[in-house]
């Protein structure tokens, strides 16, 4: 029967239509890179979706993120993410924490009900927690490596982490993870060596923070703010739904 989801089965076929339906799926992080990556998995059909962040969207983040406008700045980005994903999918069955990911909260999830994991939040120390978490659970995870500061989005690329080069958050999970005994990841990543910002503090968050009323993890408190482009982070976050869904379905291009 025709429907909104007609023309990706035309592509994946019922079978994956129906896998999709009954997935649940994690997103950690939805910003610039995750909140394209729960857009697409809702256009895909994923039938649950759990949305993990603590921030609320910010003028700044109108460049990139699909979820921030002028509407919505000042809204939680889970809030605002559950009420796209209703307009897209009124049947998905979307569960938000407003929550910052890290070793202190990670008994708030429990990672053996989830089909699959995306984590595009950007900490090391809770990237690694929900690598560990993930291959504890035995639960497929992608991870988003560094989208700042690059203007190639063609340059994206998957691989696993120990295939990674010039990237520097990369470098540092790729240490890590050896550390830690993790013997593969899936991660997308690029090689273009990142841009340094330009130091204008007629625009940096440092001398003029306009984060909203009660934002927990403001820009002033960060090490380093990144700049960012339109078109970087969405593919990063097409990118990885992209290998969500074939990797949910077992789509095998050539014996379609």
């Amino acid at each position: 029967m025709l429907n909104q989801f007609s023309r990706t089965e035309l592509v994946f076929g019922k079978d994956a239509m129906d896998v999709l339906e009954n997935a649940r799926v994690a997103v950690f992080g939805i910003g610039g890179v995750g909140g394209y990556t729960v857009e697409a998995l809702a256009r895909s059909g994923v039938g649950s979706l759990d949305l993990i962040d603590d921030d609320k969207v910010c003028l700044t983040n109108i460049n990139r993120q699909i979820l921030a406008t002028r509407k919505t700045v000042g809204k939680y980005k889970v809030d605002v993410a559950e009420e796209r994903v209703h307009e897209i999918n009124p049947n998905c069955n979307v569960k938000t924490y407003k929550t910052f990911y890290m070793p202190d909260t990670k008994d708030l999830f429990d990672f053996s009900e989830y089909d699959y994991v995306v984590d595009a939040i950007d900490t090391v120390t809770g990237k690694l927690e929900l690598v560990m978490n993930a291959r504890a659970a035995g639960t497929p995870i992608i991870c988003s490596m560094g989208a700042g500061n690059k203007v190639d989005a063609a340059a994206f690329e998957v691989a696993d982490i120990y295939q990674t080069s010039v990237c520097p958050l990369a470098r540092v999970m790729r240490s890590e993870c050896r550390k830690r005994g993790i013997k593969k990841l899936k991660v997308v990543y690029s090689k273009e060596k990142p841009i340094r910002p330009v130091e204008d503090m007629a625009i940096s968050c440092r001398q003029h923070c306009i984060c909203p009323p009660g934002t927990a993890r403001k820009c002033t408190e960060r090490r380093d703010i990144p700049g960012s482009t339109a078109f970087v982070p969405s593919v990063v976050g097409l990118i990885i739904a992209g290998e969500v869904i074939k990797d949910l379905t077992h789509f095998d291009r050539e014996n379609r």
